[in-house]
């Protein structure tokens, strides 16, 4: 990703600034409860592999994409769930997404939350999912990597933009895929730390708030 920015000397009148990411988790977040709240139900919830697709419910996020190679997954491990979550856009698609899930084993469906108490739920899960047909720069996947959750995303532009397959995040081209790349970082510590230590990085460096602070404070200074 390339940005640019003004410089007097260069008569150039264009800034290009990242978006700026800034992550607060509530420390009240009932781990169990909210997991009961979506329909959840597990004694030893510490034991499950909780997936958290965060998106608004409508077609261009294609919250089903994953539903049945998931539900297929999670017969096989009852450990690993998917929690899709996020505010009802589309009230038609909405309709078809909550009885898609009511269907299928291992996929819940969670109310819009604050935004502390999302970013507890990410801080706790395992992986945060993105399946977007289509994306700009997708806030929650930077949410994740500030809050050191790994991402798998859906290989589309926007999400290739800012994750780095193997390196910031893993990318998939289909669900079998998904499952696959799942399954690895299910098993692979080590790989899991990389990204989310190299995620946390980069978000740091290009994503940083204070930075987009100062870059507006400056465009200001520029502009009087």
């Amino acid at each position: 990703m390339h940005f640019s920015f003004f410089k007097p000397s260069q008569g150039n009148k264009i800034y290009v600034q990242p978006q700026g990411i800034e992550t607060e988790a509530t420390e009240n977040l009932n781990w169990r409860d909210f997991l009961r709240s979506t329909g959840v139900s597990c004694k030893n919830v510490e034991d499950l592999h909780v997936f958290l697709l965060v998106c608004g419910l409508r077609r261009v996020k294609d919250p089903l994409y994953l539903v049945d190679a998931f539900s297929e997954w999670h017969i096989e491990d009852p450990s690993v769930i998917l929690i899709i979550i996020g505010p009802e856009i589309d009230p038609l698609f909405t309709g078809e997404v909550e009885a898609n899930v009511k269907r299928a084993k291992g996929v819940f469906l969670a109310s819009e939350r604050r935004q502390q108490e999302l970013h507890a739920a990410m801080r706790r899960s395992f992986a945060l999912v993105n399946s977007s047909v289509s994306e700009g720069m997708s806030a929650a996947i930077l949410e994740a990597m500030d809050l050191e959750l790994p991402v798998v995303a859906r290989d589309i532009p926007g999400n290739a933009e800012i994750v780095k397959h193997e390196d910031t995040g893993l990318l998939f081209s289909n669900p079998q895929e998904f499952v696959e790349l799942s399954k690895r970082l299910l098993v692979n510590p080590a790989l899991r730390e990389k990204l989310v230590s190299n995620g946390r990085r980069y978000v740091k460096e290009l994503h940083c708030k204070g930075r987009e602070r100062l870059t507006y404070h400056q465009l200001l200074q520029h502009l009087h």
